[in-house]
């Protein structure tokens, strides 16, 4: 689960290692994770410069925001449970132009 930040709000302490690459939906992303144990921690895509994604187990509060969507719901297993008061996307959310 990721909670989407103005990336102009966040700020971080101590070192990240990165990883870039090609997400499904085609847009470039770069992932940092913590050099140390490997833990996930962000998520920036080149289609939303003005969102840092967050992975709310990174959280200091991780019940900060409740889920407001369901992504990705057309490769979810057969047993995930989708919250059927939540919108569902088969894909990534397409980005506000």
């Amino acid at each position: 689960m990721n909670v989407a930040f103005p990336s102009d709000k966040v700020t971080t302490e101590g070192k990240l290692s990165w990883y870039a690459s090609t997400a499904d939906s085609g847009t470039s992303m770069r992932r940092g994770f913590c050099p140390e144990c490997g833990t996930p921690v962000f998520s920036l895509a080149e289609s939303r410069p003005h969102l840092t994604f967050i992975r709310a187990g990174a959280l200091d509060d991780p019940a900060l925001i409740a889920p407001q969507a369901v992504i990705w719901t057309s490769a979810a297993p057969d047993w995930a449970h989708l919250d059927p008061d939540l919108p569902h996307y088969p894909a990534q959310i397409p980005p506000v132009t």
